[in-house]
């Protein structure tokens, strides 16, 4: 009889012992799946997103280090308010960016163009009369790149030798420009001068006690700058993230990826640190809705 208890016990135990080794293998799977999930991830607070560091460059920790810099002065130009809607890097050239450059150098094939246009009432409103739209979107045949000025630009080498990178630039950049005009002849149509693009990174580098890795600025970037050449005052929307913040690469579609905000070529966090630094907009707009307001160049006075 006492055998026979044993036996019993023995068994219970070991069906015990196997009912907790599945629990736990079930607990892990399910913990595994919820992690790969970008849409149960929990979200950073505010706070944490300001001292998450770059994953293209140094892994130190550098939010501190930027607090008490004063912010770069860059040159004049005209009017209008705008809205942009934001998506969405060899160091030493002039500290401050020049204008926007008004040659009309041969433009990045479809992979690379900056067009500036309204993309679509439902996702950016109709008010916008200039914001970085995707050029996949139909960009030659699409009426809302009509009637609209359209600007390009190609990540060409620090060290700029314009000949050079007529030839061989990054991208296919000049054919699609070409066509364009031979279609759309009286349609403004600039491509950036590549000096411009790193004068902007050496903005981002000289406000910034961290070395940063020499990729060019990004798209939003470069819009953001562009828009404050040419208006009074610039309100932009989630470039830097709100409370809602999100692994959501862009507002067009659903593609997840934290080098989107954090930037992996694009030095995007020193981009984002910069622009929080020149926001005049309250501090509960930049929560609630990640909207930073900036003066346009002609409204910022710099002391001697």
């Amino acid at each position: 009889m006492k055998s026979s208890l044993k036996q019993w016990r023995r068994l219970a135990l070991g069906l015990m012992l196997v009912w907790v080794l599945v629990f736990l293998a079930l607990l892990s799977y399910f913990m595994e799946s919820r992690v790969d999930d970008p849409h149960s991830a929990a979200a950073l607070s505010y706070t944490d997103t300001r001292r998450l560091t770059s994953l293209q460059g140094n892994p130190r920790t550098i939010m501190a280090t930027h607090l008490g810099l004063a912010t770069s002065s860059t040159p004049s130009a005209s009017s209008n308010t705008q809205q942009e809607q934001s998506q969405e890097e060899n160091p030493s050239a002039d500290p401050q960016p020049s204008p926007l450059s008004q040659e009309a150098y041969p433009y990045p094939d479809l992979q690379s163009l900056a067009a500036w246009s309204a993309f679509g009432t439902q996702d950016v409103g109709s008010r916008s009369a200039a914001i970085l739209a995707n050029p996949k979107h139909h960009f030659n045949t699409s009426s809302l790149y009509k009637n609209v000025t359209l600007v390009a630009w190609d990540p060409a080498p620090y060290t700029l030798n314009l000949h050079k990178w007529y030839s061989n630039p990054d991208y296919n950049l000049f054919t699609p420009y070409m066509e364009h005009r031979m279609h759309f002849p009286a349609q403004p149509f600039y491509i950036l001068h590549p000096k411009y693009i790193w004068q902007l990174w050496d903005v981002i580098q000289g406000n910034n006690l961290e070395n940063i890795q020499p990729n060019p600025p990004s798209s939003g970037f470069i819009g953001i700058l562009l828009m404050m050449s040419l208006c009074e005052e610039v309100h932009v929307y989630e470039y830097i993230p709100s409370l809602r913040q999100t692994d959501l690469c862009h507002y067009h579609e659903r593609y997840y990826d934290a080098a989107c905000t954090l930037g992996a070529y694009h030095p995007l966090l020193y981009e984002k640190m910069l622009i929080q630094r020149v926001n005049v907009g309250s501090e509960d707009d930049l929560k609630r809705k990640g909207k930073v307001t900036l003066p346009g160049f002609k409204n910022v006075h710099c002391e001697p």
